[in-house]
């Protein structure tokens, strides 16, 4: 019996035990925590009670549940290439990348089963129908519109869900092969023509600058030449000036010397007939043998002639 008791103690002990630790296992199952940027959607017996955010929270055991946990960040979703037509009957691949953010955990949990599959099947029929509008030209140049448009059209046809889209990207645009070497042949094409414009353009500037550098030459010699020939009449004046001024300096000394003669015999006390002499040999020098016809005066002629006779009779 002693050790019956014995048994029967550990065995309550353990019961015990066991208890506490289940209901501190009920107890922790009760407490949560939500992360930043998170949420928790909470049903009580089948029914949505709430939504938890960033925090610490409470929920009563066996009645409470967390129905969906919500990432509240921007997400991305990568969709695969989808065939689409365009107006011209071309048909391409086209993938898209959708960025996109959850405003609302409960019309999130609710609003539809599968979210992100709702998205990516909303996304292959809207691009489908935007490029049905257009043809292959305005699909390959006409990036922006249509990222524009799908954007606003999948935002307004996912608000019920509590999605945000906040960017749509057509990521690849993959026309079919015969396309692509076809713009291919054609941007060789271009390439070649903007070749031989850029070309021509570079021989005609070059013709044109040859031209000009001619021209400036022809300017510039015509001016050297005429600087030189200004030049050249500049010391052509500036030598007959000092020639003339030579002249006219030797012609005032002369004089000068003939004056300060006559002011030496005048001082001298000579009569009429030396002076008329001196005055004749003035006039001499004066022609300097170049003039063919000198005017004497009457009183110096008659010196002259007497000059002359005498000469002759000393001769005799």
């Amino acid at each position: 019996m002693l050790v019956a008791a014995t048994l029967g103690k550990y065995i309550g002990t353990a019961l015990i035990i066991i208890l506490a630790l289940f209901l501190l296992g009920i107890l922790a199952s009760c407490i949560k925590i939500v992360p930043q940027a998170n949420a928790m959607i909470i049903e009580r017996l089948g029914a949505y009670i709430g939504t938890w955010s960033v925090g610490l929270h409470f929920k009563l055991p066996f009645v409470d549940r967390v129905a969906r946990r919500v990432n509240l960040k921007e997400q991305v979703i990568d969709f695969k290439p989808q065939p689409v037509i365009t107006k011209d009957n071309v048909t391409m691949q086209i993938d898209t990348v959708v960025f996109f953010q959850i405003t609302d955990p409960k019309l999130f949990a609710y609003g539809v089963e599968n979210p992100l599959m709702a998205i990516e099947n909303l996304t292959a029929t809207t691009l489908r129908n935007i490029i049905g509008d257009l043809e292959l030209d305005q699909t390959l140049t006409s990036r922006e519109l249509i990222n524009t448009k799908m954007r606003t059209l999948l935002d307004e046809a996912t608000d019920p869900w509590g999605i945000k889209v906040n960017r749509v990207e057509l990521k690849n645009i993959i026309p079919p092969r015969e396309i692509q070497d076809s713009m291919e042949r054609q941007m060789k094409a271009e390439r070649e023509r903007r070749e031989k414009i850029l070309q021509a353009e570079g021989e005609k500037r070059s013709t044109i600058l040859v031209a000009e550098g001619k021209k400036q030459s022809a300017i510039l010699d015509a001016e050297a030449e005429k600087a030189a020939a200004i030049l050249r009449a500049e010391a052509k004046k500036e030598a007959t000036i000092r020639e003339a001024e030579g002249e006219a300096e030797a012609i005032l000394k002369i004089q000068q010397a003939n004056a300060d003669s006559i002011r030496v015999i005048k001082d001298a006390g000579a009569d009429d007939a030396v002076i008329q002499i001196k005055s004749l040999e003035a006039f001499a020098k004066a022609a300097d043998g170049q003039a063919t016809k000198i005017i004497i005066p009457s009183e110096i002629q008659g010196l002259a002639g007497s000059l002359k006779a005498l000469t002759e009779v000393i001769k005799d």
